[in-house]
């Protein structure tokens, strides 16, 4: 199957669930014209991956970012969407029977929450180290080191080494794209 015919299916995919199982999802979904249908982080991992991957970035972007398919217009919806946007993510990705993926999902998650909170930079290499190496674990002390001491390459280095260079900075150009303007 072509990239773009997947990707075109992941997205019609991940729309169509949400809104046949949520009205809120189904009412806050954008026109299809104002949508962006760009992977992010997904293709650092493997395909079968991917549909969680990007939902759960989806509900990451709706809490913390500038969703890619989702009005935010209203915080409290915001909220509620984004949280079911992490829960359904976490159902596809548990699909693939590994704990340990859920696990360093988890704790992506976690780290990400807290740097949100205390408004520290680093988000962008702590998805890609995560998603590349998801279900090897890692990813606690790497994340802990960044919340001291904001030093990201430790990150950047553990993607790189395992997704490629070119694979990790398109996701964090795109990464960085659904925050430019943000404060």
């Amino acid at each position: 199957m072509s990239s773009k015919k997947f990707e075109g299916e992941l997205w019609q995919r991940l729309v169509e669930e949400g809104a046949s199982e949520s009205a809120l999802w189904a009412e806050l979904l954008l026109p299809e014209p104002e949508r962006s249908e760009q992977l992010s982080f997904s293709p650092l991992a493997t395909p079968e991956l991917a549909l969680g991957i990007e939902t759960i970035y989806e509900g990451y972007l709706v809490h913390y970012g500038r969703s890619r398919l989702f009005s935010q217009t209203d915080p409290n919806l915001a909220l509620l969407l984004g949280d079911r946007l992490y829960a359904r993510g976490l159902v596809h990705v548990s699909e693939s029977g590994s704990v340990a993926v859920v696990a360093d999902l988890a704790t992506l998650l976690e780290l990400c929450a807290r740097l949100q909170a205390e408004r520290k930079a680093g988000d962008g290499a702590l998805w890609a180290a995560a998603v590349a190496r998801l279900g090897e674990g890692g990813l606690s002390d790497a994340g802990n080191a960044l919340l001291r001491s904001g030093e990201q390459e430790p990150l950047l280095r553990m993607a790189r080494e395992t997704a490629g260079r070119e694979l990790v900075e398109r996701a964090l150009a795109i990464h960085a794209e659904q925050f430019r303007g943000l404060s």
